[in-house]
């Protein structure tokens, strides 16, 4: 049975984390490297051109940088899924690239086998961060004093289903945790998305975990 591979392009501008990154890709049986790059500029030609389905991005690249990359490829390709790779864990680059448009942010020491399932969870529709770093998203929403109105208007149901959401849960596991379809699932965040004023996923969580 012929299951096609996830596409992944690779921006980093270190050689050899690059050729690591290619190889555990590769060795992957559900991914294929399709495009590695070595600048956001010339991401910026090459990704819109070959659109794979998942991005890795380095968050420090030389001159155009990867949030500014990413905010520039989401507006060519806005379905497009990208998880930064980084060796930081500092709290202002997290959430820049999660309002710029990134799906994702990964620490580079990851262990190769938790690279690949964060493509493929991505890919699927989740939002994967080490733990590391959802530990910092977390500890940094609890420290900010954010009004919740918007919050509010939301019914317990759409709340449930926005929590799992927030803890990575794709579409069809919070159906089967509330006993729902995917497709309820899939009504209840549209309201959702309406009632908080965000268009995505990765806003409605920001919102949702900023509460009080």
């Amino acid at each position: 049975m012929n299951t096609k591979k996830i596409n992944v392009a690779l921006v980093e501008d270190d050689a050899g984390t690059r050729e690591k990154l290619m190889a555990v890709i590769n060795a992957a049986s559900t991914l294929r490297c399709q495009l590695a790059c070595s600048s956001g500029e010339e991401a910026l030609v090459e990704i819109p051109r070959t659109t794979p389905d998942v991005v890795l991005m380095d968050i420090n690249l030389p001159k155009m940088n990867g949030i500014q990359c990413v905010g520039a490829l989401k507006v060519k390709l806005p379905k497009l899924q990208v998880l930064m790779l980084t060796t930081y864990e500092d709290s202002k680059l997290i959430f820049d690239s999660l309002r710029a448009g990134a799906s994702g942010y990964l620490l580079k020491n990851m262990p190769p086998a938790e690279v690949v399932q964060a493509v493929e969870q991505v890919s699927a529709g989740g939002s994967p961060m080490s733990m590391a770093i959802a530990r910092k998203v977390v500890n940094h929403f609890q420290q900010i004093k954010k009004s919740s109105t918007e919050l509010d208007l939301l019914s317990k149901r759409e709340q449930e289903i926005l929590a799992l959401l927030a803890k990575g849960y794709l579409y069809k596991e919070i159906a089967d945790q509330l006993g729902i379809t995917p497709g309820t699932v899939r009504v209840h965040l549209h309201t959702v998305y309406e009632k908080l004023h965000v268009s995505s996923r990765t806003e409605a969580v920001v919102k949702f975990l900023g509460k009080e």
